[in-house]
């Protein structure tokens, strides 16, 4: 069993696709950052001086009663909020993942159709034809449909 383990891990497709999820985790903690810090301020300062991490709504006063000024004196105190700003950036940051997502398997599309062979050999006297050929240019030879 250790051994069949073994051969499953080994496989091309599983350790391609260990190398895909440690990317991905480390894309999306570029992505956060995008957005945290680079993306979500400019909108905020255009909407009003608006720190969109700090945008709840207080659902059960904590300890001490409100109002609280921040997301993190809220939760000091215990109190039950909705964080809908901090969805916001959460939206936002799946936005640009599935854009640059969008955009990686689009251009991972174009090498693949770059890479298609044009011609293929003739099976009489193997010299290159068009892939949609009917018959050989060279022998003359009629070739079979696949």
């Amino acid at each position: 069993m250790l051994k069949e383990f073994k051969e499953f891990a080994m496989k091309g497709n599983v350790v391609d696709m260990a190398v895909g999820i440690i990317i991905g985790a480390a894309f999306g903690t570029i992505v956060k950052s995008l957005v945290d810090d680079v993306i979500m301020p400019p909108i905020g300062l255009l909407l009003g001086n608006v720190d969109f991490t700090d945008l709840f709504l207080v659902i059960k006063q904590g300890s001490a009663a409100g109002p609280y000024a921040t997301l993190a004196q809220a939760k000091a105190v215990a109190a039950v909020t909705l964080n809908y700003g901090q969805f916001i950036n959460v939206v936002v940051s799946f936005l640009i993942v599935s854009f640059a997502v969008f955009f990686l398997v689009k251009v991972v599309n174009g090498f693949r159709k770059a890479a298609e062979p044009k011609t293929k050999d003739c099976p009489y006297c193997l010299s290159p034809i068009p892939i949609k050929a009917v018959r050989c240019g060279h022998c003359t030879s009629e070739l079979p449909q696949n």
